[in-house]
C-alpha cells in the first residue's frame, strides 16, 4: 500500500475530482446501465458509483460496500454514450480500480481466481496446451457432466459454460509473420494476434490478414506480442497491463497503423497515451501509438475498397460490442462494411446498447449478473429471426454462444471481417 493518501486513495492517479464534479446526477445514464436495470439499485448506477468515488476522495477508508458497487460495474461505458454532460466515467472507473487493488484487502479466494485467469487467458501457449484436454473432456462427456455438479462453485460453473468447442488443429495454427499486400501497397499495418483470439478464433485472424492484404495492406503479425493487457487493465491490475503495453508499442512503432479485431483490446490500446501520460519515457510514445490504433472495421471503412465484393445471401443480426460501440465510438463502420456486401441482410436487435455480460472476465467474477445479461442478449438476438450473428469481440462471441446454446438455438457467430472475407473470396453464405 502507498503511504501517502488522498482520502481513501493513494496519490498515484486517483480519480480526478474535476471529472467527478462534472456529473450533475441527471439520470440519463440509468436506462443504459445494465446493473441498474437488473437491480434498480442507485449505488449500482454510474452516478451512484461516482458519488462513492467522491466520498472516497474525501474520507479515509474504502468500505466493503464501496468496493462491492464498483466491482459490479461491467465497464461497458454505455453511460458515456448516453451522458449529455460529457462525464468521462471511463476515466473515473479506470482510475478507481487500480486504487482498490492497491488499497483494499480482498479475500484470498478472489485474488487467487483472478490470478488464475490472468495466468491462463493472457498466455496463448498455456491456452493452447489446454485445448487437447478440453477436446478430450468434451468427447468423454465430462464438460456436460461438470455443468450439473458445479453449483457450489459458481465461478467455475460460469467458466465451464463458456468453453468453446475448438479443434486442436485450429488452436495450434499459425499466421505468417508477414502477409504481403496484393496489388499496389497502401501501407504497412501491425496486427495484434491476441491471446484468446489467436487460440480460440484463429479463423478470425486469418480472415483479417486476408482481407487487409486484398485491400492493399502489408500485414505484420508478430507472435512475440502475446497480450495487450486489457483483461488486467479492466480489472485494476495496472502495472502488469502497462508492462505489456510497452512491449506492444515497441513491436509496432514502425507500422503505419495498428489493427485490432477484438474490441476490448482495441479500447485499451487506444488509451495507452492517457495511461502512460505521466511516464517521461513512454508518454509520447504511447500517445503516438494510440493514434495509430484502428479496429479492423474502422480501417476498412476509412478507405475506398479495392477488392470486389460478391454476394453472401445471409440474414445477419449485428451485435454491438460495448468496447467498440461505447468505449471507441465505432458503430457505423462495421454496419457499412456489412451493408456493402451484396445480398447480405443486416438486422438490428433490441437493446443494442445493453452489455451481453461478458466484459472481459466479468462473467466469471460476477457470474449471476453475467448469466442474466447473457440470457437477455441471446433472447433479443433470437427475436430478430436472423440466420447468423456478427460480433466484433471474442468475449462477446463466447458469452452469446453459451446462452444461444442454453436457448436451444446455437446460431453461428461471425466476426464482420469473416463475412467480408467470404464476400471477397466469393465463398458465398457459410
Amino acid at each position: 500500500m502507498t503511504t501517502e493518501q488522498t482520502g481513501a486513495f493513494d496519490i498515484t492517479r486517483p480519480p480526478d475530482k474535476d471529472l467527478v464534479d462534472v456529473c450533475v446526477h441527471c439520470g440519463f445514464c440509468l436506462p443504459t446501465c445494465p446493473t441498474y436495470l437488473l437491480g434498480n439499485e442507485e449505488m449500482d448506477s454510474p452516478r451512484g458509483r461516482i458519488l462513492l468515488m467522491n466520498v472516497a476522495l474525501e474520507e479515509g477508508e474504502l468500505s466493503d460496500s464501496m468496493v462491492t458497487h464498483w466491482d459490479r460495474c461491467l465497464g461497458c461505458m454505455a453511460c458515456v454514450t448516453a451522458c449529455p454532460s460529457g462525464v468521462q466515467y471511463d476515466k473515473l472507473i479506470e482510475a478507481t480500480r487500480p486504487q482498490v487493488e492497491r488499497n483494499y484487502e480482498r479475500p484470498l479466494g478472489d485474488r487467487s481466481f483472478k490470478r488464475f485467469a490472468f495466468e491462463v487467458f493472457t498466455h496463448p501457449g498455456r491456452l493452447r496446451a489446454l485445448v487437447p484436454v478440453m477436446a478430450a473432456a468434451r468427447r468423454l462427456g465430462l464438460i456436460e457432466f461438470a455443468e450439473g455438479h458445479l453449483e457450489r462453485f459458481p465461478k467455475l460453473q460460469a467458466l465451464q459454460k463458456l468453453l468453446p468447442d475448438v479443434g486442436v488443429k485450429a488452436a495450434v495454427a499459425r499466421l505468417p509473420e508477414v502477409t504481403p499486400a496484393r496489388g499496389e501497397q497502401r501501407g504497412r499495418v501491425g496486427m495484434l494476434l491476441g491471446c484468446v483470439q489467436r487460440v480460440f478464433f484463429h479463423d478470425v485472424n486469418l480472415a483479417t490478414a486476408r482481407v487487409l492484404a486484398a485491400e492493399g495492406y502489408e500485414v505484420f503479425a508478430p507472435r512475440s506480442v502475446r497480450c495487450c493487457g486489457a483483461l488486467m487493465l479492466h480489472s485494476g491490475y495496472e502495472p502488469e497491463a502497462l508492462a505489456l503495453a510497452k512491449k506492444m508499442i515497441e513491436a509496432f512503432e514502425d507500422c503505419d497503423y495498428v489493427v485490432v479485431n477484438a474490441a476490448g483490446c482495441g479500447s485499451s490500446m487506444k488509451d495507452y497515451g492517457h495511461l502512460l501520460a505521466d511516464d517521461d519515457e513512454w508518454g509520447e510514445r504511447g500517445e503516438q501509438f494510440s493514434e495509430k490504433v484502428r479496429d479492423v472495421t474502422q480501417l476498412l471503412a476509412e478507405a475506398d475498397p479495392v477488392a470486389a465484393r460478391h454476394p453472401v445471401p445471409l440474414k445477419v443480426a449485428y451485435h454491438d460490442a460495448c468496447h467498440l460501440a461505447h468505449a471507441q465510438g465505432v458503430r457505423s463502420e462495421p454496419r457499412k462494411l456489412l451493408g456493402d456486401i451484396p445480398e447480405l441482410e443486416l438486422v438490428e436487435p433490441a437493446e443494442w446498447e445493453i452489455c451481453c455480460g461478458s466484459a472481459g472476465i466479468y462473467n466469471l467474477l460476477q457470474p449471476e449478473t453475467g448469466r442474466e445479461l447473457g440470457r437477455r442478449k441471446a433472447q433479443n438476438l433470437l427475436k430478430t429471426d436472423a440466420e447468423a450473428i456478427a460480433s466484433g469481440n471474442p468475449g462477446c462471441t463466447l458469452q452469446i454462444a453459451a446462452y444461444l446454446r442454453e436457448e436451444g438455438r446455437p446460431l453461428p457467430i461471425y466476426h464482420p471481417v469473416q463475412l467480408v472475407d467470404r464476400s471477397i473470396t466469393q465463398a458465398g453464405a457459410p
